[in-house]
């Protein structure tokens, strides 16, 4: 992987380099290490890497000379050959699914964008990878993602264009419905691709991992103001639902601190004053529920439903009962 990390920084910095030389008639070494925040020393390097592969770049002797893109010249597109390519989009895979490099949303982009103009050979050899390719999971049973459908998805996000969506739910019940892209979300643990559902008329979320295939209707979208935040769409549907248990709790403890013990990619959090925070919470039973709480170790009270107070409550004594016998 570090080689992979190594070609594209490399890469994304000669970009880098050619787009600020392109926007302005001259720089020197100094604002362009600056601007790229690397040494002047990697910047006369990048300067030689960018003239070996066709660019044009002219130089000004003296402390207060620079470099400049040749007048009338025209910017060659950046060059790479076939094993640069393949590390390239290996490396931009790995870092999509895992978060390797930090920027999924931009590692998805970059690689379908790659993707599209690789030469036939190396396409033919990162899709013998891909099928090679086995990923651990994240966390046990968690369903993975096959890069091809992120990309479907990135690409449909992409082009702006509405595209029928055949999708299983959480119940194992398939539909097929129009819906307008938007954006992919990443929580850490999954894909989900927002977007809105044409007949509903309201903005949904759909775990990518149900996604079965994506088909492009060549019409295209133009979305108005205001958008919603795609983030929060994506915690409040996971904080909420679908679960058969919904309930609600008051952290005695601020927001902040509250967010670290349940995430908000688990529950819906808002503010009871400084130092309080009421959050809504779902769980599959009352006794799992109850369980969850109990095992954060913080100061808290169950406002509804009392059926999970209940057995919060049982589960207290329980413990309270088995230390006190424990103890005589």
């Amino acid at each position: 992987m570090a080689d992979f990390e190594t070609v594209l920084s490399t890469s994304a910095r000669l970009l880098r380099l050619v787009s600020l030389l392109a926007v302005r008639p001259a720089w020197t070494c100094g604002e362009l290490a600056e601007r790229m925040e690397v040494t002047e020393r990697t910047v006369r390097r990048d300067v030689a890497r960018l003239r070996e592969l066709g660019y044009t770049v002219d130089s000004d002797p003296g402390p207060w000379g620079g470099y400049r893109l040749r007048p009338g010249t025209r910017t060659p597109p950046l060059i790479l050959d076939d094993e640069e390519a393949l590390a390239v989009a290996v490396g931009l895979r790995e870092a999509a699914l895992s978060g390797a490099l930090g920027g999924d949303q931009a590692a998805l982009s970059a690689l379908l964008k790659l993707r599209q103009v690789l030469p036939r050979r190396v396409a033919e050899r990162l899709g013998d990878m891909d099928d090679a390719f086995v990923q651990t999971p994240r966390a046990a049973g968690e369903p993975q993602v096959a890069a091809g459908t992120l990309l479907e998805l990135a690409a449909a996000c992409r082009r702006g264009e509405r595209a029928r969506l055949a999708y299983r739910d959480w119940e194992g019940r398939a539909s097929v419905r129009d819906v307008d892209p938007y954006r992919l979300v990443h929580t850490g643990r999954r894909w989900y691709f927002v977007a809105r559902d044409v007949e509903r008329g309201e903005w949904r979320t759909f775990r990518a991992d149900r996604v079965e295939r994506v088909q492009p209707t060549g019409r295209a979208v133009e979305f108005t103001e205001p958008l919603p935040d795609p983030a929060l769409l994506v915690s409040r549907a996971s904080a909420t639902g679908p679960y058969a248990v919904l309930a609600t709790v008051r952290l005695s403890v601020p927001m902040e601190q509250a967010l670290r013990s349940i995430p908000a990619t688990v529950g819906l959090h808002r503010a009871d004053g400084p130092d309080a925070t009421v959050v809504e919470i779902g769980g599959s039973t009352t006794e799992g529920l109850a369980r969850y709480l109990f095992s954060l170790a913080t100061p808290l009270r169950v406002l509804a439903p009392d059926s999970v107070r209940e057995a919060l409550l049982r589960r207290t004594r329980e413990l309270l009962a088995a230390n006190e016998e424990a103890s005589t």
